[in-house]
């Protein structure tokens, strides 16, 4: 069925059909109305899938795409002309230009989290490219899929466009297929599978995959300003963004202030119980959920019922083990007396020349060593993963995790370990910008970083001694909604960008053109023989080059 979709959308494709400026003006059109004429729809299935509230579908999601189609289509004229370009002065009389053409027909792997806006938006930049698409929506947001699968070929040319629905296995077939460009939003180990499966076929991709997006704050920036925007970017979409600031980095003097004020935030959003608010969502699935729950404070979160009044007590004794373990290992790592401890460990770890950047190349996520000055222990906080200033409850019936922020967490808990993708924000204490870049740098490069400082060196300095797919000061998300910004990663956290004009040519062939008249014929002057004459004449032409 994969191998058949793939072959009617070449065919397609080779008729020619998708390439005049009308059709795809159409389609733009089209997907226009198909995102403004359903949205109850869309916010009924992204409602069942993840329990997002119908604001944040429409801000987040519908409103973008429909920008999004509307932006390219005003510029194709401007995009796909002819863009003249100079010639070298040694072969006039001459011209030469570049034209932006289809890639042919293209595969899109969107992801679960924005259902509707990373299906759609891409699919956007693809059809104004003026190339056949294949949809391969996420089967973890099933009502979405249903649903896209059902209006795509209702609004869209039918036989340009189609919705391919299932899990791993259909991904899998629809990857064996050469198509002539494959963009996958999601994480990094399906990411490198993709990869992979292109390869066979030396297909281009775009990846966008995602990272642990670090925000730095230091005295210099209005607390409660950044609190207040640090908690919206955070737990939009309750925390499943792959761009959501996934850890704070603040300085010894903010620091718990910051924390604090970030709970006054929630309370602001979302009232004193989160999980009655129509404005917070909710978490995938079961799946989820329980790794979520292993990211906090041990002891926060209730295990499930056990079997037996056996496995009961097991289950009590194992987490007080566990408590006591977690409690040692931060009070002996954290003593000024330690230091044998701490200089072996970091002995242990210290890496090699370069061996950094390859470690973030690799999509390693893992903690790297840290010195004993970059992050500072803060006393009374024993559990590595922090003390919780606010959240921290959970119902399993509902995959519901309150906002919750964390303060004093060390860098070897293991919510620094991954990505969280959920509503958790640890808070590490450090000792300044310096430190904070140090820490950063010794980790993948992330996909976004948010720095609030109004300190012009201090920011100076982050844009030019981090890398990271973008850098905002003092605002989260705000490269997400602009389709003038290219959007995409760097290194670990993904490869190409989209949106704009940056997602036109992501999916074009810009071919390079020249001509020159064959009369007069003054390439006669570097034919062969070459004769001492000739010899001359080169001489003098590589003085003027």
């Amino acid at each position: 069925m994969t191998n058949q979709t793939f072959e009617q959308l070449k065919k397609t494709y080779e008729s020619g059909r998708t390439r005049p400026l009308a059709w795809r003006r159409a389609q733009l059109n089209a997907l226009r109305r198909l995102v403004t004429e359903n949205r109850d729809a869309f916010v009924s299935s992204a409602m069942a899938d993840l329990g997002k509230p119908a604001a944040e579908t429409v801000l987040m999601e519908l409103n973008l795409v429909a920008g999004e189609a509307q932006f390219v289509r005003n510029r194709l004229s401007l995009w796909t002309a002819r863009h003249p370009k100079a010639m070298h002065w040694m072969l006039q009389p001459a011209a030469g230009w570049t034209i932006a053409e289809p890639k042919g027909v293209v595969l899109i792997i969107s992801p679960w989290n924005y259902p509707v806006l990373l299906a759609l938006e891409p699919m956007a930049d693809a059809l104004a490219a003026g190339n056949a698409v294949c949809l391969k929506p996420s089967e973890l947001s099933p009502n979405t899929s249903k649903l896209l699968a059902e209006l795509v070929p209702q609004y869209l040319d039918s036989e340009a466009v189609r919705v391919v629905e299932g899990g791993p296995k259909e991904t899998g077939e629809l990857l064996k297929c050469p198509f002539n460009h494959i963009f996958y939003t999601g994480g990094g180990h399906v990411g490198k599978i993709v990869m992979r499966a292109a390869a066979e076929h030396l297909t281009p991709v775009t990846l966008e995959l995602g990272g642990k997006s670090p925000c730095f704050v230091d005295r210099t920036a209005d607390i409660n300003v950044a609190a207040r925007r640090i908690a919206w970017g955070k737990f939009t979409n309750a925390g499943q963004t792959c761009v959501a600031p996934d850890y704070v980095l603040a300085t010894p003097d903010v620091a718990e202030a910051l924390a604090e004020r970030i709970a006054v935030a929630i309370t602001e959003f979302y009232g004193e119980d989160p999980k009655a608010s129509p404005d917070f969502g909710r978490i995938i699935n079961d799946r989820h959920f329980e790794r979520l729950c292993k990211l906090l404070p041990v002891g926060t979160v209730p295990p499930e019922e056990p079997s037996s009044p056996l496995v009961q007590v097991a289950s009590a004794v194992g987490a007080a083990m566990d408590m006591v373990g977690r409690r040692f290992n931060a009070v002996t790592t954290g003593r000024g007396g330690a230091g044998e401890m701490a200089g072996s460990a970091n002995n242990a770890a210290k890496p090699t020349a370069g061996s950094n950047m390859a470690a973030a190349d690799d999509g390693a996520t893992a903690s790297a060593a840290v010195e004993p000055s970059e992050i500072h222990k803060v006393p009374g906080v024993f559990d590595l993963a922090g003390r919780i200033v606010c959240g921290g409850k959970v119902d399993r019936a509902v995959r519901y995790i309150a906002p919750t922020v964390l303060y004093g967490t060390s860098p070897d808990a293991p919510v620094m370990k991954e990505e969280i993708f959920g509503p958790i924000l640890p808070i590490l204490v450090v000792e300044d910008a310096e430190s904070a870049i140090r820490f950063i740098n010794k980790r993948s490069r992330p996909l976004a970083a948010y720095v609030f400082s109004r300190d012009h060196e201090v920011r100076l300095t982050f844009e030019r001694q981090t890398s990271s797919g973008a850098l905002g000061y003092s605002l989260p998300l705000g490269h997400l909604l602009s389709s003038r910004l290219p959007f995409g990663g760097v290194g670990a956290s993904g490869i190409g960008t989209y949106h704009g004009k940056a997602g036109f040519l992501t999916f074009s062939h810009v071919k390079t053109v020249v001509t020159k008249p064959q009369f007069p014929d003054t390439l006669r002057l570097v034919y062969p023989p070459f004769n001492e004459a000739k010899a001359k004449l080169f001489d003098i032409i590589a003085k003027f080059s």
